[in-house]
Formats: C-alpha cells, sequence, structure tokens
C-alpha cells in the first residue's frame, strides 16, 4: 500500500523541482525527503526521478504517480477538513475556480455572506478559464467552479447547475444599434482562439467584421470604443465589473453565453462546499433583482 507521507513528498518534488524546495514546503530535513522518496521507490519498484545535472527530474512513471498523487492529497485534505467540521474542530475550506468576471462580480458576493454566516470557512480562489475549471475539478483541486458556455452543451462527466444566462452587448457611442448597424465598422475582437462565437454573430448577422483591434482586456476594448476608434462585444456580467464612460450597451438578441456552477464526484456535496453553493445562488439573485 502506497504510503501518503511519501505521496505528498512526491507530489512537492513535482510541484518544486526539487528536493531542497520540496524539503522547505515540507518542513522536512533534505534528507528526510531523500529517504521518503527511496522508500516509495523501493515500494513501487519504479525508478521516479532521475539525476540532470545537479538536479533531479521526474521519470515518466514519477510523473505518472506524481499527478495521482495530487489528485489523492487534495481528496485526502478536504476529506479531513470536512470530518473535522463535523466534529465541531474547524469549520472547513472550499476551492472555487472562476473566469474573470465571475471572480469580480458574483463569487466577491457569495464570499461576503460566506464569511458572515460561517466565518470559519476557508475560501480560496482560482482563477481560470471554464476548460481549465473543469480540469482542476476532475484533479481533486478544486471543491466547485463557475463556468460558461456559449452552446448548451456541458462535459458529460462534469455536474452542472444552470445559474443564469449573460447577454452579449453591442458596445458603440450610440445607443439601440445592431450588429448590422456596424457592417462597416472597424471592431475590436478576441485572439483568434476566443472569436469564434463573435464571428458566427457577425455571419448570422449577414456580414464578416473588419478586424482592426485585437485584445482580451475588458479595459482596453473600452477605452477604444470610448475614443470612437472602433466598435465590440462584450458580456453583460463584463460591464458590472468595468464600464467606461460615454460607450452604450446594447443587449444582442440570440448571442448570449450560459453560466454555469460545476461540481464534479458523486453526491453528497462536502459541507463547507454546499454553504458555499448556498451564498453563490443568493449572489445571482442580487446581480438579477
Amino acid at each position: 500500500m502506497l504510503d501518503i507521507v511519501r505521496l505528498r513528498v512526491l507530489a512537492a518534488i513535482a510541484a518544486h523541482g526539487s528536493v531542497t524546495k520540496a524539503a522547505k514546503q515540507l518542513n522536512y530535513s533534505q534528507p528526510a525527503v531523500s529517504h521518503h522518496l527511496a522508500r516509495l521507490e523501493a515500494e513501487t519498484g519504479a525508478r521516479l526521478v532521475q539525476r540532470v545535472g545537479r538536479g533531479i527530474r521526474l521519470t515518466p512513471e514519477g510523473e505518472h504517480l506524481a499527478r495521482r498523487a495530487a489528485e489523492i492529497i487534495a481528496r485526502v485534505d478536504t476529506a479531513a477538513a470536512e470530518l473535522s467540521e463535523m466534529v465541531g474542530l474547524r469549520t472547513g475550506r472550499v476551492r472555487v475556480a472562476g473566469f474573470q468576471s465571475a471572480l469580480a462580480t458574483l463569487i466577491p458576493h457569495a464570499a461576503i455572506t460566506l464569511r458572515h454566516e460561517y466565518p470559519g470557512i476557508e475560501l480560496h480562489l482560482a482563477d481560470a478559464h471554464p476548460n481549465v475549471a473543469c480540469d482542476l475539478l476532475r484533479a481533486g483541486e478544486v471543491d466547485a467552479a463557475v463556468i460558461f458556455r456559449y452552446d448548451d452543451t456541458t462535459p458529460d462527466d462534469i455536474h452542472t447547475v444552470h445559474l443564469f444566462d449573460d447577454p452579449m452587448c453591442l458596445l458603440s457611442l450610440e445607443p439601440g444599434q445592431t450588429l448590422e448597424d456596424h457592417r462597416d465598422s472597424d471592431w475590436i475582437a478576441g485572439c483568434p482562439n476566443c472569436r469564434r462565437e463573435f464571428l458566427e454573430a457577425c455571419q448570422r448577422a449577414g456580414f464578416t467584421p473588419r478586424i482592426t483591434y485585437t485584445s482580451d482586456d475588458v479595459i482596453v476594448e473600452q477605452a477604444l470604443v470610448a475614443a470612437g476608434m472602433a466598435v465590440t462585444t462584450i458580456p453583460a456580467l463584463t460591464l458590472r465589473s468595468h464600464r467606461a464612460p460615454l460607450i452604450q450597451a446594447t443587449p444582442l438578441p440570440d448571442f448570449r453565453r450560459r453560466i454555469y456552477l460545476a461540481t464534479y464526484g458523486e453526491p453528497p456535496i462536502p459541507p463547507a462546499t454546499s454553504a458555499f453553493i448556498a451564498a453563490l445562488h443568493r449572489a445571482v439573485e442580487q446581480i438579477h433583482c
């Protein structure tokens, strides 16, 4: 049977890239880390690290076991926190991943509620694109995530709850305009990997946009619109975190993203995570009241 302490040592070496740094992070001596690593190799019958100059690197077997070790440790730590809460030792923790505009709007509201009602719960946040957030869920590195999709599909192995639809808005200097009104305008769009839905919306409107500026920074995008240099589209939720003077935002029909709460694994949901989820639903009500 694999020893959890030795798995922690391997995960720390993988995370920090050296025995010295792993020892410091774990508050172990360097010889103790080396001893645990040697015992783990003996237990598994596999060579897990190899010397490279003055340092070390993981073998393919070491990398595989380190990934699994990180998942196991995360779940063991979560179980320990949940059990501690149940017996009244401490209230536990919840780790949440979310995209930027959710972190800037929804999640702070939920955090305030959580802190007021459960001051002992530790809330850990990670800024992550939805695809990355789902990977973090699968790896056991977060307990919940707020993600978005532009269509109605979600990963089969991830449990999702629809929170609300976030309309996309046309940003320009004139109110009440449509995409068609700007078929000849200069446009701002995100990076080539992030503009598919925008291009499809323009194609449905009967034109191909002339993209003259590329930016994923909402402050830059709004500044360019406010200066009259171009127009763009932006989610309504993002406008709650930052809105430049002068710009006009017009919601676009049939162009929206769907916001979901995502979790992974079978019920029951851990108590601290359940408390966060309840606070998040109240935050959604506040945002949309």
